[in-house]
């Protein structure tokens, strides 16, 4: 059955078309925007984009923060036949960005007036680029350029030179095997791959998601990640248009700190049921509740510890368990909702049914502090490809550390690295077959064999599935890193690359599980340090020649940063922040390395666990320091 994302579109404004679908603050309130006004806007600029040209099959690319705008501009987008290349606007580095817009074959661009600068700035290498659609008034437009209200007015005036048939018969023309976007995942270098997602995959995930959590029309959402974020297009928006019900944005402020200062705000502004989170965000939100309550004194900290206890004890890992003896809390669960809790939970609006997590995975502390305020956060399990939705835990199952029941329907087989099937219980690669998996990566026949075999999907990640029916996801198969906010990136390059171009440096891995910053295990070319000390009059024998040395290090690594020789080969945020200098080299002997001279990671993890903790720390961050100078 043909069911597009147009498809979808159409028939929740058919049945819902007085509710409100998306909801934005500009100025002092969220002002509602029904699902009928947003179809006459996206009818209105769809018209403009075919009057401007854009036709069936031609890829744009969308690179604002979230608002209206950036769903009516992807839907209008659908509606002219165009395929959409949304962009995250954390994408600093102009390489990264033109990257995306040469490799997708971009010919127009959607953008907000706070990113238009770096659009201007790699516009003259896009010889495709044929128009920039400004999404704000500029007082400066550039000769290819045009602001969208004078593309409103277009499609004003195509639409009353064509019938309303004309203009719906591109969109309608559209098939379930159409590319509706091309997202960008993170490359080991400047070459990340385009995942290729048809109108189907995104509507497949969407009745996937909602055997899990059945949404209803009255429920909100406020969107806090990135709207280019997979999770953010399908659960944020999509899920919520399938059913009729809200998604709101989060104000933009002048600058992203005041973004993200916004978001408390909006939380009790809008009374979400629920949020999508990254363990950073969820963390932060934990800080805040704390130091909250520390501002009221000793008598109502204690009260809220003692209350977490009860209500945590009351909730168990899991609602799978009988809850015996324990449902005697209650009552007392009650009572500190009473007194403490409600008013912790009004200040996320006051009807927050849970969070959920997909990306990095969240530690189990943290979700049993959620749990014991009575705002549980669970865990879900997904990837770009796969649109992203794979498995979540949900209020009716849920089960702490793991990923949770499966969407339906869907495939799932763990393998080894053979591929061949491993029986329940026993760990190897997550492999999913189902409608949501994606047609393959855009301009890339070799990545795509790699990781879509007989329709499976590969995903890279380690984990099994339990006699209970759950997903546990315990790390990575192959070798990618994760950040805090659920990216994930391949390591290999960057070491490389460190090593080639390090003369300082004979060997190097690169760590990241989910923490604030990247973190590098160096195991340093003590030769040509000490040659280079030599010169200097000095030796690796003396407290001063170490620290030298070391200042050799890391401004030797400091070149692949902005203003150094190789800046731009691999984006910032992936770099390592701190050092730590290893007493001795990863070899065969100490089982570091394997007979293919790959590094083990895992054990590499395992030996220098202390080592790594310490980089995490005030002291560890400088390279200059007690251990690293020990370990020359």
């Amino acid at each position: 059955m043909k069911r597009t994302i147009v498809d979808m579109f159409e028939e929740s404004v058919e049945r819902y078309p007085q509710n409100t679908f998306l909801l934005e603050k500009q100025g002092k309130r969220f002002e509602p925007t029904t699902y009928r006004e947003v179809q006459q806007m996206v009818y209105r600029l769809g018209a403009g984009l075919q009057a401007l040209g854009v036709k069936k099959g031609y890829n744009m690319a969308l690179l604002s923060e979230g608002r209206n705008m950036w769903v009516v501009g992807e839907l209008s987008m659908f509606y002219a036949g165009a395929v959409n290349v949304p962009l995250s606007i954390k994408l600093e580095e102009s390489n990264d960005l033109l990257f995306r817009l040469q490799h997708g074959d971009v010919r127009y661009v959607m953008v907000s007036a706070t990113q238009l600068k770096k659009v201007r700035r790699v516009a003259d290498k896009l010889p495709m680029l044929e128009r920039v659609i400004v999404l704000d008034k500029v007082d400066d437009l550039q000769a290819n350029e045009i602001l969208v209200d004078e593309l409103f007015a277009m499609g004003d005036e195509y639409l009353k030179e064509h019938t309303l048939e004309e203009f719906l018969a591109v969109g309608r023309s559209l098939t379930n095997d159409d590319l509706a976007t091309i997202t960008y995942t993170s490359g080991t270098t400047a070459d990340p791959k385009g995942v290729s997602l048809t109108h189907r995959n995104y509507t497949a995930n969407v009745e996937q998601c909602l055997t899990l959590v059945p949404v209803g029309a009255d429920w909100r959402t406020l969107i806090i990640l990135p709207l280019d974020h997979c999770f953010a297009h399908v659960v944020g928006f999509y899920l919520m248009m399938a059913r009729g019900a809200t998604a709101a944005t989060v104000q933009v402020g002048k600058s992203p700190m005041e973004t993200l200062r916004n978001i408390p705000i909006n939380i009790k502004e809008v009374g979400p049921d629920f949020i999508l989170s990254v363990p950073a965000l969820a963390k932060s939100f934990k800080k805040n509740i704390e130091q909250g309550i520390k501002k009221q004194g000793k008598t109502v900290e204690r009260l809220f510890e003692i209350g977490q206890r009860v209500r945590q004890a009351y909730m168990g890992e899991s609602n799978m368990d009988s809850k015996g003896l324990r449902l005697l809390l209650k009552p007392l669960v009650m009572l500190f909702d009473k007194i403490i809790f409600n008013k912790i939970r009004d200040n996320f609006g006051g009807r927050l049914r849970f969070f959920i997590g997909g990306g990095a995975l969240l530690d189990k502390d943290l979700q049993h502090f959620y749990v014991g305020i009575g705002m549980p956060m669970y865990q879900g399990y997904g990837l770009s490809e796969a649109t992203p939705v794979i498995s979540s835990n949900e209020p009716n199952q849920y089960r702490f550390g793991s990923s949770g029941r499966l969407v339906k329907p869907i495939e799932v087989r763990i393998c080894d690295s053979e591929g061949r099937d491993l029986p329940t219980g026993e760990q190897g690669e997550i492999v999913v077959r189902g409608e949501n998996v994606m047609a393959g990566y855009w301009k890339n026949p070799q990545a795509t064999a790699e990781t879509l075999k007989d329709g499976w999907l590969y995903t890279g990640d380690l984990g099994y599935m339990s006699h209970e029916g759950l997903l546990y996801v315990k790390g990575r198969f192959k070798s990618l890193l994760i950040s805090s906010d659920g990216e994930k990136y391949s390591p290999e390059g960057i070491e490389e690359a460190m090593v080639e171009h390090c003369s300082y440096i004979d060997q190097i891995m690169l760590y990241n599980n989910q923490n604030p910053y990247t973190v590098a295990l160096v195991v340093p070319a003590k030769d040509n340090l000490r040659k280079a000390l030599t010169a200097e009059g000095l030796t690796l024998d003396t407290e001063e020649g170490k620290k030298r040395a070391l200042q050799m290090i890391a401004d030797e690594m400091g070149r692949f940063r902005k203003g150094g020789s190789m800046q731009g080969m691999f984006p910032e945020r992936w770099l390592p922040s701190s050092v730590a200098i290893l007493p001795e080299p990863f070899t065969e002997q100490n089982q570091m390395i394997n007979s293919t001279m790959k590094l083990v990671r895992s054990k590499v993890e395992k030996a220098y666990a202390d080592r790594i903790e310490h980089l995490y720390t005030s002291e560890g961050k400088q390279i200059i320091n007690p251990k690293n100078i020990q370990s020359l």
